[in-house]
């Protein structure tokens, strides 16, 4: 019984150390958990739906729409020269989506993004959208 006790007490206080800490592999949460919703949606539109869970607010984002031009790939030819055509020139349309949990402060407690797709830069285009990187 002593042990299941103690157990429980370690249990206890290891968890009470956890906290919700964005990781440095998502540079959106980086940039916008902490911060206050109301800056997020001023800089990038507003929500589309929201939804009251518990004392948290989910709201349902979207932006970022663009197109851009991708140009055309090519091999690395012989003495430096260009080679043969690899991936044809194409136009993406490039938009992003969303969920922003937010506290009773109107604080974001999370982002996680629901429609992504490759950047011009990258492999997120609502990365690149949501959280440049500072020059």
């Amino acid at each position: 019984m002593k042990l299941r006790t103690i157990t429980a007490a370690g249990l206890a206080i290891a968890l009470a150390g956890c906290t919700t800490i964005p990781s440095a592999g998502n540079p959106i949460e980086a940039r916008w958990v902490g911060k206050s919703a109301g800056i997020f949606f001023a800089a990038y539109g507003p929500p589309i739906s929201d939804r009251e869970e518990g004392s948290s607010t989910i709201y349902t984002w979207r932006g970022g729409y663009k197109n851009v031009r991708i140009p055309a790939k090519y091999a690395e030819g012989a003495d430096g020269k260009r080679g043969k055509q690899i991936a044809a020139a194409r136009t993406a349309y490039l938009r992003c989506q969303a969920e922003i949990t937010t506290n009773s402060d109107y604080t974001i407690r999370d982002i996680r993004t629901v429609a992504d797709i490759p950047g011009v830069n990258g492999p997120s285009y609502c990365a690149e959208f949501l959280a440049p990187e500072q020059k």
